[in-house]
C-alpha cells in the first residue's frame, strides 16, 4: 500500500490578560516560537482578555500574516468582556480574522 501521511498540529493559545504595550513582546516572542517549530494554524483564545491596545493588536495581524504566508491560519475566540469586543469590533478585526464562540468551534474548521 502506498500512502502519504501528512501530520499537522495547532496551538492553542489561551490569554489571560491583557495584550498590550507591556506584555505584546513576551506574547510575541512565544507565537514566534510556535511559528518556528513548524506550527501555522492557530486558536488564540481571548475570553479572558478584558483589554487589547493597539501594541497587542499588531501582534494578532502579525501571527496572522505569517501563518498565513505559511499556507496556516489564526482563529479568534470572542473575548468575554464587552470593552474588549468592542475594540475588535472597531478596528474590523472581526471581519479580518475568523472569530469565533469556543476554542472547540475553532478547531472544528480546521
Amino acid at each position: 500500500m502506498n500512502l502519504d501521511v501528512s501530520m499537522y498540529s495547532i496551538a492553542i493559545v489561551a490569554v489571560r490578560e491583557r495584550i498590550d504595550a507591556y506584555n505584546a513582546a513576551e506574547l510575541r516572542g512565544r507565537l514566534e516560537q510556535l511559528l518556528a517549530e513548524g506550527i501555522t494554524r492557530f486558536v488564540l483564545d481571548l475570553t479572558d482578555v478584558p483589554f487589547l491596545d493597539s501594541a497587542g493588536m499588531a501582534v494578532l495581524v502579525s501571527l496572522l500574516k505569517r501563518a498565513r504566508g505559511a499556507a496556516g491560519d489564526v482563529r479568534l475566540v470572542w473575548p468575554k468582556k464587552e470593552e474588549a469586543q468592542r475594540i475588535l469590533r472597531l478596528t474590523k478585526f472581526d471581519r479580518v480574522f475568523e472569530m469565533v464562540e469556543t476554542p472547540a468551534a475553532a478547531l472544528k474548521g480546521f
